[in-house]
């Protein structure tokens, strides 16, 4: 009966201590359940970054801007360059007192009427890439074909650029200092007028092969990204 009565008092004292005991390991997992919230606040800049990073600078809207002022260039150097001719009064060679009226005009040079004709294609090829660089911002579905057309045409136009504006370039500078070697005379100080037109208009043409130089860059550079990417 004492054991009996011992083992009583120890199961009444087991049942009566064991809810005591069980709510600190329901606490316990409430305490822990805290820090599990904690990975998903630092798993937010990530995605912030990432959209962030889809958000690239916009070559496109350059392209179309540089596009535009290659033909404000284009057209302004063929204009300049068309309205240049001057006629003045020259004296004959071995005759000095004696004068001719002779005219001085683009057309009277070879190396001038190229730099016309290049320019003038430049001006057209301009007009038409500008529209298709118009069209790549509005519906991209096509940019890697255009962007591939750029980068290609546009290094083959900065070649016939940069080769019209280095043959005028050379006969205008004949022009304003002469050739004592082989007898050619300098103009520019009689055909003031046609000089300064001429050397406006070589100053745009060599703009615009800077223009093309930089819409290259752009366009290889953009098509690069997208094929990557």
């Amino acid at each position: 009966m004492r054991h009996f009565g011992l083992f009583s008092i120890l199961h009444i004292y087991k049942a009566y201590t064991a809810p005591r005991f069980q709510k600190p390991t329901m606490a316990s997992t409430d305490k822990t359940a805290v820090p599990l919230s904690s990975p998903k606040s630092e798993a937010t800049p990530p995605s912030a970054v990432a959209a962030a990073a889809k958000s690239p600078f916009n070559y496109s809207f350059v392209d179309v801007v540089l596009r535009v002022l290659l033909f404000a260039a284009t057209l302004t150097s063929v204009v300049v360059m068309a309205t240049s001719k001057e006629t003045e009064l020259v004296p004959v060679p071995g005759f000095p007192l004696i004068r001719i009226q002779l005219q001085a005009k683009f057309n009277h040079s070879p190396a001038l009427v190229y730099f016309i004709a290049a320019l003038s294609v430049t001006g057209f090829y301009s007009i038409i890439t500008t529209l298709a660089s118009l069209s790549i911002v509005l519906n991209p579905t096509y940019s890697k074909t255009f962007l591939l057309f750029f980068a290609f045409f546009d290094v083959v136009f900065v070649g016939i650029v940069a080769s019209a504006t280095g043959a005028a370039g050379a006969v205008g500078y004949i022009g304003l200092k002469g050739n004592t070697h082989v007898g050619w005379t300098k103009i520019c100080n009689v055909y003031d007028k046609f000089c300064r037109y001429t050397a406006s208009s070589l100053a745009l043409s060599l703009f615009a092969a800077i223009l093309l130089v930089l819409l290259s860059m752009i366009s290889t550079f953009t098509l690069y990204k997208k094929i990557r990417d």
